[in-house]
């Protein structure tokens, strides 16, 4: 899988990390949004993964019902899709190695692993606290790159 995450890490780096994510609705259907997404360590086991950060409320209501999705990069005709299962970190997804502080850092290693960086670290903090994101943890299950 290694190999598979090295080509959507180089896809999605060409892009800032600009990716389409799936995510089951209720009903069976699917629903799409864009997010910037990166590779990096998973935050409990240490083994790769793709990792976003999410905010919006139906987005995490998919995931949390249904934690099945799919993360798609693209650069030209050039693309990388990782499948796999979503793990939620957040105010509202209490994990029991992931404290309040340690919850802020993981924020900001998600946001500069999709290609993002900030000019004010403690303003971000603020606005992710007050918008109650989660960061979303992808381990993949299936690639689908292209070289």
């Amino acid at each position: 899988m290694t190999d598979s995450l090295a080509t959507f890490r180089k896809v999605a780096s060409q892009e800032s990390g600009l990716c389409v994510v799936t995510a089951l609705r209720g009903d069976g259907t699917m629903a799409a949004s864009v997010v910037n997404a990166g590779v990096m360590p998973h935050p409990v086991t240490g083994a790769d993964v793709v990792g976003f950060v999410a905010r919006g409320v139906k987005k995490l209501e998919h995931l949390r019902a249904d934690p099945r999705t799919t993360v798609v990069a693209r650069n030209g005709w050039r693309w990388a899709a990782v499948e796999g299962t979503a793990e939620l970190f957040g105010p509202d997804d209490a994990h029991p190695a992931i404290d309040a502080e340690r919850l802020r850092l993981l924020l900001r290693e998600v946001f500069t692993a999709a290609g993002g960086s900030h000019d004010d670290w403690d303003e971000y903090d603020r606005v992710m606290r007050d918008e109650r994101s989660a960061a979303v943890i992808v381990t993949p299950s299936r690639t689908y790159p292209t070289g």
